[in-house]
């Protein structure tokens, strides 16, 4: 992976305290607007951190494969990001 590790890490690890904090929410009967924001804020989260993971993909993976003039190799990357096109319009 070519994203800020560092970075990453520390998003999903905020996303990890939120998602054990809705699990104390649900489990303590919290009102659903407070569930519902607290969902949205991580996955607003999960999001962003997506957006970080694939523009490093772009910025390195399918621009390296672009770089060197290996056809099958840069198909087969801008494939992969045509697959994650489609699912991201899924969701």
């Amino acid at each position: 992976m070519h994203a800020d590790k560092a970075k990453t890490i520390r998003k999903l690890k905020t996303v990890g305290g939120q998602i054990e904090g809705l699990i104390k929410m649900v489990e303590n009967d919290r009102y659903c607007i407070d569930i519902s924001n607290q969902l949205m804020a991580s996955i607003s989260i999960l999001k962003n951190i997506n957006k970080d993971v694939l523009s490093a993909h772009l910025n390195h993976c399918v621009y390296q494969a672009l770089e060197n003039d290996d056809p099958d190799d840069a198909k087969e990357k801008l494939k992969e990001i045509e697959d994650i096109i489609t699912k991201l319009n899924k969701i």
